[in-house]
């Protein structure tokens, strides 16, 4: 063979070559995709929570004090005045003792000062007018006796200090008879005495009372921290108490979610000690305020009917459910590129290539989101999960050939 034929031969090789690159580069990429469809969807947001009691009780003491007694242990129903914790009281007994004993003294003196003390007054009154006619009739005949010569003039004299004697003497006895008299100074007297007796008896009557320690309200026991003979101070807490009462859920939710929730939402929980039992919970109350260090919004559920397992500070599981439709255009969630931001889209299957489209979103569900506009019914759209840019040339698989993700709901899957 000649050299022209070599180069002619090699030449047709290369074209061959060339041509059939060419051919296999302008083949579409096959590509898993997924299918709009119209279906049902429920938009649900999940949180984590604790199961809380109406209220929360720390008891402990006003006063120092040994612990003598503790009458419950850790999960003990209480009633609202029952006895919890007794506290040494001998010296609170002994000042009650005394505060009684002062409280007779003074009620026996006021009785006193109305039946003895206010009559003898009046007695002493009766009888300091007597001595003051006599002293003036004395008097009288002392200066007649004395100006015709019988008496020296020192007998006079005398007389008259006697009678000044005895209007002093009436001056005083009417002074302490009107005293002794209903409303006056005597009779106050005696009653303040008798109100400072039975203040310091209320005194240590409380002082008494604060030894004995009592359940504020019907509760349950939590936890006991104090045993017989320990020190009880002002400040440290001998017994915790969960109020008894409905309980609630304490959630905490992002603070991008919060436009989902509102109150009355309905809601299901998990403890995640019963994993296999849920039950029903409502949103109650949403916080006002956004916890700016977590970013996250404080919602209180309540549990209208709280399953008996339900113990304060279990930990559960909250699924709130924030809308639903019966006929809604969704999508697979995996197909939707930044579906967080201001502008999603996806790469839908148009015309054998693969081109960016914007959509709307709608509700979200369990791995589904609904599509509001942008998209119709029946479209192919590429998941995130596939290689495939805008502008690329894709074929969809066939059924057969297209593997299920486990991410894409059953019937979703282009064919």
């Amino acid at each position: 063979m000649d050299t022209r034929k070599k180069w002619a031969l090699g030449a047709l090789a290369v074209a061959a070559a060339v041509t059939a690159f060419a051919l296999l580069g302008s083949r579409p990429s096959p590509v898993r995709t997924v299918a709009v469809a119209r279906g049902a969807i429920a938009q649900s947001l999940v949180a984590t929570g604790r199961i809380e009691a109406p209220a929360r009780i720390d008891i402990g003491s006003e006063v120092t004090g040994t612990v003598r007694e503790v009458r419950v242990r850790e999960g003990d129903a209480v009633r609202a005045g029952q006895v919890l914790v007794r506290l040494a009281d001998e010296e609170a007994r002994a000042a009650l003792a005394q505060a009684e004993a002062a409280l007779r003294e003074a009620r026996e003196r006021a009785q006193e000062q109305g039946s003895v003390t206010a009559p003898v007054s009046e007695q002493a009154l009766a009888q300091a007018q007597a001595n003051l006619n006599s002293a003036e009739r004395e008097a009288e005949r002392a200066r007649a006796l004395v100006a015709q010569g019988f008496y020296a003039p020192q007998r006079a004299d005398d007389a008259e200090r006697a009678l000044a004697t005895a209007r002093s003497a009436l001056e005083a006895a009417r002074l302490q008879a009107r005293a002794n008299q209903p409303g006056e100074v005597g009779a106050r007297l005696a009653r303040t005495r008798v109100e400072q007796a039975e203040s310091a008896l209320a005194v240590a009557q409380a002082r008494l009372a604060r030894l004995v320690i009592t359940a504020p309200a019907d509760a349950r026991v939590l936890t006991r921290n104090t045993e017989p003979g320990a020190m009880a101070q002002p400040g440290r807490v001998l017994l915790s108490l969960a109020a008894d009462g409905p309980l609630r859920i304490d959630a905490a939710v992002d603070e991008k979610n919060l436009r989902l929730i509102a109150p009355g939402m309905a809601a299901q929980a998990v403890a995640d000690a019963y994993p296999g039992q849920r039950f029903a919970a409502t949103v109650s109350w949403i916080a006002p305020a956004v916890d700016a260090q977590r970013g996250t919004v404080p919602v209180r559920l309540a549990v209208p009917q709280p399953p008996a397992f339900l113990r304060p500070d279990m930990t559960v599981s909250v699924e709130m459910l924030g809308g639903e439709k019966k006929d809604a255009l969704i999508l697979s969630a995996a197909a939707v590129r930044d579906a967080d931001s201001p502008a999603p889209w996806v790469l839908a299957l148009r015309e054998g290539r693969a081109q960016r489209v914007g959509v709307t979103l709608g509700l979200r569900g369990v791995g589904v989101v609904e599509i509001t506009s942008g998209l119709q019914a029946g479209e192919l759209v590429i998941p995130q999960t596939e290689k495939a840019a805008p502008g690329d040339r894709v074929r969809a698989l066939a059924a057969q050939d297209a593997p299920r993700p486990m991410d894409v709901p059953q019937g979703m899957i282009s064919r």
